[in-house]
């Protein structure tokens, strides 16, 4: 990276975002946005998972890049959808349990999506998608893993961490490890070299 690269702020606190960009080598500040999500998905009535993932980290981005003049900010977001319905993270130990489960023996659709914002601009996003496979949970292993993983799955959509005891959730996962991570970290990363943010 040159001294004239942009800036890279990462407008989010996500463990796992983090760890993805440290694993790759990648200089950034994070900066948490502070948007209200759920009215940004209000003024989205009637649009895709994957486009209402994509709206948001565009939002997350832009409020950021807002207090950063010239700054590259990247902004991200996952949904969940089972049957249809739309899953938020959890507000309670009671409600992940309620929301596992549902998901018992269903297939979860996990859309991650990331955005590049600059001075108001959005440069780059992109939206990607993997169906995980929930095994037949039993109310035993709900309480059992629920005693372990919360109040660390209470920052998470779909009550779990991949990365941690949440694989044992699933049966088989189609798509890309790092969209089940939360973003889509190969895209981005080419993003980033056509923005000058890494070496090409």
């Amino acid at each position: 990276m040159s001294a004239e690269s942009p800036h890279l702020i990462l407008a989010s606190k996500s463990a796992s975002r983090r760890a993805m960009l440290d694993a790759a080598g990648v200089s950034y500040e994070s900066i948490p946005a502070d948007i209200d999500e759920r009215a940004v998905e209000a003024a989205l009535a009637g649009v895709s998972p994957a486009d209402t993932a994509s709206a948001l980290s565009v939002a997350k981005a832009a409020a950021v890049a807002a207090m950063h003049p010239g700054a590259l900010v990247l902004g991200s977001d996952s949904l969940v959808v089972v049957e249809g319905r739309r899953f938020d993270k959890p507000r309670s130990a009671d409600e992940a349990a309620d929301h596992l489960r549902f998901f018992s023996g269903r297939v979860m659709q996990l859309h991650s999506a990331a955005a590049l914002v600059r001075d108001g601009g959005c440069v780059w996003t992109h939206a990607s998608q993997a169906r995980l496979h929930v095994r037949e949970l039993s109310d035993q292993f709900i309480a059992h893993y629920l005693d372990s993983e919360w109040p660390a799955i209470s920052h998470t959509v779909g009550a779990f961490r991949i990365e941690g005891p949440g694989v044992q959730l699933f049966s088989a996962i189609e798509g890309d490890q790092f969209t089940v991570l939360g973003m889509p970290l190969l895209p981005l990363l080419e993003a980033l070299r056509e923005e000058g943010a890494l070496i090409a």
